[in-house]
């Protein structure tokens, strides 16, 4: 049996990239699935792709009544609600280029970002619990990040709100773990995404500081996320699990001891 049959989830953020993998993947497992995103017109292209058992549904994040309308759209068409993959983020280049440091960065540019990436997942959760009690249980599994574990020099925002994501996963599975509801945290690292691989020195630069031999694609995260997501991660709950090829479990000066390790020839 696969690991999702007789389950429907809602996976929001989810036309590109490690959303659209965890959609493949879901459906792949036995679930029906709703593709939310805002640009519908490639989520509409994922859903054909995957049959009968998606639909596309047009969502704006930073809108509280769109995500209400997404999280329905699983009851209004599949008659239940077991699992909700809270995935969206603002990456747009203007959130890139203003996401600055805490004395740079604009009052707006924080407000929409964390609009986007944290409040964003309250509002699908506080509407989604109901379903999924409804539907005698479910899991939520969220999209953080390392940048909301480690601080930076830039992308302030992105950051906390990611530490924020952390932080609401623990609130709702304590709140709402004895009614059936798991939630857990998926923090990735470098991920080689379509945008991740239009960005080649920075893949070069973080190349030494991940100790397994490839970087991981979207694929291994929704791996981890079809896990979460599935009864066998039962007594699992409230967890952040990084995805990042080990790159947080060493001492920051590594990479700089290994190359120095090989250019004197010990290694």
């Amino acid at each position: 049996m696969k690991r999702l049959e007789n389950k429907v989830a809602v996976v929001a953020g989810a036309a590109t990239g490690i959303g659209a993998a965890c959609a493949r993947r879901f459906v792949e497992e036995g679930a029906k699935v709703i593709i939310g995103d805002l640009n519908i017109d490639t989520a509409n292209q994922l859903a054909d792709e995957l049959g009968n058992a998606a639909i596309a549904v047009k969502y704006d994040a930073a809108d509280e009544a769109s995500i209400k309308h997404l999280i329905d759209s699983a009851v209004d068409k599949f008659g239940a609600l077991h699992v909700l993959h809270n995935n969206v983020a603002l990456t747009s280049k203007v959130a890139q280029t203003t996401d600055l440091n805490v004395t740079d960065i604009s009052l707006s540019t924080w407000e929409d970002i964390m609009r986007v990436n944290t409040t964003s997942f309250l509002i699908g959760t506080k509407y989604a619990v109901p379903h999924m009690i409804a539907s005698g249980g479910g899991a939520i599994v969220n999209t953080a990040s390392n940048s909301g574990r480690f601080g930076d020099v830039v992308r302030t925002a992105y950051g906390a709100s990611k530490a924020a994501v952390i932080s609401l996963t623990q609130h709702i599975a304590v709140q709402y773990g004895k009614q059936g509801i798991r939630c857990n945290a998926i923090a990735p690292g470098v991920i080689l995404t379509d945008a991740m691989k239009s960005l080649p020195e920075l893949v070069t630069l973080i190349e030494p500081h991940i100790v397994t031999p490839e970087f991981g694609e979207p694929h291994d995260v929704a791996a981890l996320a079809a896990f979460l997501a599935s009864d066998e991660s039962r007594y699992i709950t409230g967890q952040v699990i990084p995805i990042d090829g080990g790159a947080s479990i060493h001492h920051p000066q590594l990479a700089d001891i290994m190359r120095n390790s090989e250019t004197k020839g010990l290694s």
